[in-house]
């Protein structure tokens, strides 16, 4: 199929496996690589290109089989139901609850009569959106409860005493079935002013009329399955206004219950009539996520807060951190027939897992990746190596690399200061780079540096300008040569002197890095920075003064920089520069890219954009099936730009510039960038860390051989 977009023609086909476009004598062989996705690629659909990590994550919280000990399920922050049947070991993702990103699964319940039968409750954040999910296939498939869809929820528990009452907390109240959650009835009072933004859920051992319901205002009682409520907060020794986070029932002692609150954690000893509060735990640490009882030493509890792990020997008289303060714990699970095994869910570190009751713990996450990955590059100098670079995941985050084409991965981030890193890009001499929301980082051996040496003088013109320049008259009234004339500074002066200001700390957002030559070029909030001492010193480009820059790239002395509505270039290797209009249709830019033949790429919502005259006049690329782009890239060996979008889709464009051909792949996957590997592409999920193109030969293979 023939598709014509202005003067440029494409053809348009579909790929199902490695590419031809790289010459066999360049094509890139792992074999470790090869065989393991080879062999993957048999379990999966042909489609879905498979993850490989880097592992960690944020994981929510823990259900176990009650049949199975060793078989546990895992919620996580984005959608996904993960699996382990060694303990923790090994994860295995089972399937994206909802089909959705966005939802948090902090409550799972195992039907302890049938323990194929799953439910989960989610929400969203920011938002009182959510829903219940039902799977009676052990995980693999999931349907939504049509009685409380929309409803964001916060809680969930069954019944000990009978596995069909289930109990719902949601931000409207407290929802109950009796069916094992095929039917949903609202128990709490319609409406009600207090009893709602259910938080907590815990329901009698014994009985399982009488629940408890912990609110982001106090906790409730009910004895008659809800027919009636009791607030057992304030006068009952919780502080007002204390957001109950957890409420547990001893199995053995209805009597004992604890709850935890941002005031701290509370012990009653007569089913809730009085609480006390239990000493021993700093300030600082009284946002209790989640308390859990040692199933084999019931003086044994566990509090997971926002600053660590604490531990009491003593049913709560003395407690004791049991990790360092920056573990922000959300679950804990202890193995009820070993209880030395301990697993905690944690935010950024994923699982952690402990063998000593509690006082050492390793990480285990072993198939489990819930990396936000914003950037990548290659190593030029080493192909099977691969560097990205992640958000949110503070000490847990920052850079990863994997030697082996991206299998697997070890964290390299000393030196980083815990920063996010929104950018990476390597040297004409081999160094790799960091832009973070603090500067630019350079990677000598095991070690980042921040690159100190950073001029943010603007460039003044000693001569006319001569491309369209873009003049701003300087207020600072300093004389030049000529007297009683101001300096002015000027996009396309054909030669400048800097202004001798010293350098400094640059502490600004880096938020792209290209590379012409031996010159990187850094797009950040302060402008568009350049280097050409591989990194270690940078002055500001001629551009426009105070602008904000989020995308650069270059190929052969041609540098395209842009930001959301304005756009500049270069045909000179950035000695001067033309303003340009981006696309009309264009609402915002959200990608840019410079191929090797001297071609423009810039992408939106609206789709891709590309011109052959530098930018005077675009041409939409309608071939290209893409729409809310969010990432273009030039691969200089495939002579190919690749293409990605968000969410609206999961495929992967390449246009071929030689025989203007444009091939696509579907990916299973909602990807935020795709980079080359050797002869396979590598892609960056939006939040479910690196997936990685299978070993297929497709019939355009099997020809040439």
């Amino acid at each position: 199929m023939l598709l014509t977009t202005g003067c440029v023609r494409f053809m348009l086909k579909p790929s199902y496996g490695r590419t031809d476009m790289l010459n066999k004598r360049n094509r890139f062989k792992v074999s470790l690589l090869a065989l393991i996705l080879s062999l993957t690629c048999l379990r999966v659909k042909a489609a879905d290109w498979l993850p490989f990590g880097p592992n960690g994550g944020d994981a929510r919280a823990f259900a176990a089989d009650p049949h199975d000990k060793m078989h546990l399920y895992m919620g996580t922050a984005n959608g996904w139901i993960y699996e382990t049947r060694n303990g923790g070991a090994d994860w295995k993702r089972l399937a994206r609850v909802g089909k959705r990103d966005d939802l948090v699964l902090d409550s799972i319940v195992v039907d302890a009569a049938a323990p194929g039968r799953i439910l989960v409750g989610a929400w969203v954040l920011s938002s009182s959106d959510g829903g219940l999910y039902i799977s009676d296939d052990a995980g693999v498939t999931w349907n939504a409860s049509a009685e409380l869809k929309g409803q964001s929820i916060r809680a969930l528990a069954s019944a000990p005493s009978d596995p069909k009452t289930v109990v719902a907390g949601t931000l409207k109240g407290v929802y109950r079935s009796t069916d094992g959650g095929i039917h949903w009835q609202l128990i709490s009072p319609e409406g009600s002013r207090e009893l709602h933004e259910v938080e907590s859920i815990a329901i009698d051992p014994k009985d399982p009329q009488i629940i408890y319901a912990g609110t982001w205002h106090l906790p409730w009682k009910t004895s008659d399955g809800g027919a009636h409520w009791s607030n057992i907060g304030a006068k009952e020794g919780l502080i007002d206004d204390s957001d109950v986070f957890s409420i547990i029932v001893d199995p053995k002692d209805p009597n004992v219950v604890y709850a935890s609150a941002c005031s701290g954690i509370y012990k009653s000893e007569n089913a809730a009539a009085m609480f006390h509060k239990i000493q021993g735990i700093p300030n600082t640490a009284r946002r209790t996520r989640v308390l859990m009882q040692d199933p084999s030493n019931l003086n044994i509890v566990f509090a997971g807060t926002t600053e660590g792990l604490y531990r009491t020997a003593d049913s709560g008289k003395t407690w004791v951190r049991m990790s360092g303060p920056e573990l922000i714990v959300n679950d804990v699970y202890v193995n009820p027939t070993d209880s030395n095994r301990v697993m905690l869910a944690t935010d950024r570190g994923g699982v952690l897992v402990s063998n000593d009751g509690g006082y050492s713990f390793q990480p285990s996450n072993n198939g489990f990746s819930a990396r936000q990955i914003t950037s990548s590059v290659g190593d030029a100098r080493q192909p099977s190596t691969i560097y990205v670079g992640v958000v949110n995941d503070k000490a847990w985050g920052g850079v990863f690399v994997s030697d082996n084409g991206g299998l697997t991965w070890t964290q390299k981030s000393n030196g980083l200061e815990k920063h996010d890193v929104f950018s990476l890009g390597q040297a004409s001499d081999g160094t790799v780079l960091a832009g973070t929301r603090h500067g630019i980082y350079r990677l000598t051996g095991e070690f980042w540096s921040k690159a100190d040496q950073v001029s943010l003088a603007l460039p003044v013109t000693s001569a006319a300008a001569t491309a369209a320049p873009v003049k701003k008259p300087t207020t600072a009234g300093k004389k030049t040569g000529t007297a009683g004339k101001t300096a002015t500074s000027s996009v396309g002066a054909s030669r400048t002197t800097a202004k001798t200001v010293p350098a400094k700390v640059f502490d600004g957002t880096v938020f792209a890095f290209a590379r012409d030559g031996d010159t990187m070029y850094a797009a950040t909030s302060a402008g568009l920075l350049k280097s050409g001492t591989a990194g270690t010193s940078w002055t500001l480009a001629n551009n426009p003064e105070g602008q904000e820059w989020y995308f650069v790239s270059a190929a052969k002395s041609l540098i395209f920089a842009a930001n959301l509505r304005n756009a500049v270039v270069s045909s000179d290797g950035g000695q001067t520069w033309t303003p340009v209009k981006p696309p009309t249709e264009l609402t915002q830019a959200a990608a840019v890219a410079v191929d090797g033949f001297g071609g423009l790429w810039i992408g939106g919502r609206e789709g891709v954009y590309n011109s052959q005259d530098k930018g005077a006049t675009w041409q939409s690329v309608k071939n290209l099936y893409v729409r809310d782009v969010n990432s273009l890239f030039y691969d200089e060996r495939g002579e190919r730009v690749l293409v990605t979008g968000n969410s609206s889709t999961t495929f992967v464009f390449s246009a071929h510039l030689p025989d203007k051909q444009v091939s696509y792949w579907n990916t299973g996957w909602n990807l935020r960038l795709v980079r080359p590997m050797g002869n396979h592409l590598v892609g960056a999920t939006l939040f479910d860390g690196v997936v990685i193109q299978p070993e297929m030969v497709n019939s355009v293979d099997a020809a040439a051989h």
